[in-house]
């Protein structure tokens, strides 16, 4: 058998986690490698909701040999939330691993080919387990962060140590991971939820998480949205001696280098043409991700901020959030900025006229940022938004938490700060020149697959 007819016998499972930005993310870097081995077939799996956002509503763009595929979501018939935002992730989490099998069937049966590699998201623990089974290779993806990643893996270590703690914020939550490698400028309080559950009652989600530092160590691989030469070196070397195969691509929603923006009357938006009017870096843009808002009291006490400070801004609002703006707000506001239900990120912030970026703290929001060297002003939500704002405000020094997690009236924008973003910048875009680390990890990580 030839080479070529090996790779045309290779089937890769792409599992996504489908909420947040985490199934973009790794459909980032499904198409990324669909590319770079034109031979392999990729089956991409993921809700049908998040599949119709992706390919009907957003016209994502896909190489010829990725197929997509519908699991179910979990979600009994005529079910009613109680408004607790994980328990749309517990039932999804709950009904795994048998809602991916259907899907892997069908994807087996219409191809002809048996699956040899699972690329899955790491909060997806049971595919540790699927992989051996099946005789595949797993290779999971790190979506946030890697500080993120060693408080996974140390959850053990951390509840032991932490878990008198609880809800005690003025005590023990300022306490720092100190015994941590490369943790040491972490506090207690910026751990999420399911890394050291605040409350007796823990879910299902949590639960989940807990597994996976004793799963990746079976991964063949583990793929990092990340950069390496944005680690502290303690935090490299130590994940780096417990997963040789730790590969930094660099950052998978946002293309590097960033390419030049399309023409702007092509953004159905308007955000483009609107930002050709504006000044050089004078626009605020403002976005928190789609998974969470700020209270109604912080969105209306940011509007009048807004409002009083004059300056050009686009914010990216839900319409369903919309209620909380201060009565005419959109009316007194509407020749200097521009609300809109949904922006295309990345070019908002290319575009000359972006000057800061008023996020959650989203890694994808952050990488972005970034990579078009933006600074940022953070209002982390919930999840690892409180140790990314740590890393960004304290570490990298190219952003800003706002006070007291709420929105005062007032913040600046520092000289120093945009020259240390811009610095930032320059190394990630150093590691994914041709002989850069990001690139040599990518090609490591095409070779892993095509060689299992």
């Amino acid at each position: 058998m030839s080479a070529t007819q090996i790779l045309k016998e290779k089937h890769v499972a792409v599992l996504a986690f489908p909420f947040g930005s985490h199934d973009l993310t790794i459909l980032g870097l499904a198409c990324k490698l669909a590319r770079a081995a034109p031979n392999v077939q990729f089956s991409f799996f993921t809700i049908p909701k998040s599949n119709h956002s992706k390919f009907s509503t957003f016209k994502f763009n896909v190489p010829n040999n990725i197929r997509t595929y519908d699991v179910e979501d979990g979600v009994p018939v005529n079910h009613v939330f109680s408004g607790n935002p994980v328990e749309r992730l517990d039932l999804f989490l709950k009904a795994t691993l048998g809602n991916f099998q259907k899907g892997l069937d069908v994807a087996v049966m219409e191809t002809g080919r048996k699956v040899n590699c699972f690329v899955t998201d790491m909060f997806l623990t049971f595919a540790a387990d699927m992989a051996e089974d099946m005789k595949a290779t797993w290779i999971p993806l790190c979506v946030s962060i890697p500080h993120n990643l060693s408080a996974h893996v140390y959850t053990d270590l951390i509840r032991r140590l932490f878990s008198h703690v609880g809800g005690d914020k003025n005590g023990g939550q300022h306490q720092t991971l100190e015994l941590i490698p490369g943790l040491s400028p972490m506090h207690v309080k910026d751990l999420s939820d399911e890394i050291l559950p605040r409350h007796s009652n823990e879910t299902f989600f949590s639960d989940t998480l807990c597994k996976i530092g004793c799963v990746l160590p079976r991964s063949t691989a583990i793929v990092m949205n990340f950069c390496q030469e944005l680690y502290p070196t303690p935090l490299f070397d130590d994940l780096k001696s417990m997963f040789p195969a730790l590969l930094n691509v660099v950052f998978l929603t946002q293309e590097l280098p960033p390419s030049p923006l399309p023409p702007s009357d092509s953004d159905t938006t308007g955000c483009l043409s609107w930002l050709d009017k504006q000044s050089s870096k004078s626009v605020v843009y403002i976005s928190f991700g789609t998974a969470a808002a700020p209270p109604g009291e912080e969105l209306e006490a940011l509007a009048e901020a807004i409002e009083e400070s004059d300056i050009p801004f686009i914010w990216s609002l839900n319409n369903d959030h919309k209620h909380h703006l201060p009565n005419g707000f959109l009316q007194r506001t509407n020749k200097r900025g521009k609300l809109v239900p949904w922006a295309p990120q990345a070019m908002v912030l290319g575009h000359a006229s972006a000057g800061v970026f008023v996020t959650h703290c989203g890694a994808n929001s952050v990488f972005e940022s970034i990579a078009n060297g933006v600074p940022m002003v953070c209002r982390p939500m919930f999840g690892d938004h409180w140790m990314i704002g740590r890393v960004v405000e304290e570490i990298w020094g190219v952003g800003v938490k706002v006070e007291g997690l709420v929105f005062t009236k007032r913040h600046e924008q520092g000289r120093q700060m945009r020259e240390r973003i811009k610095a930032l910048r320059e190394l990630v875009l150093k590691a994914v020149a041709p002989s850069g680390s990001a690139s040599q990890d990518f090609k490591t990580l095409v070779e892993t697959i095509l060689n299992s």
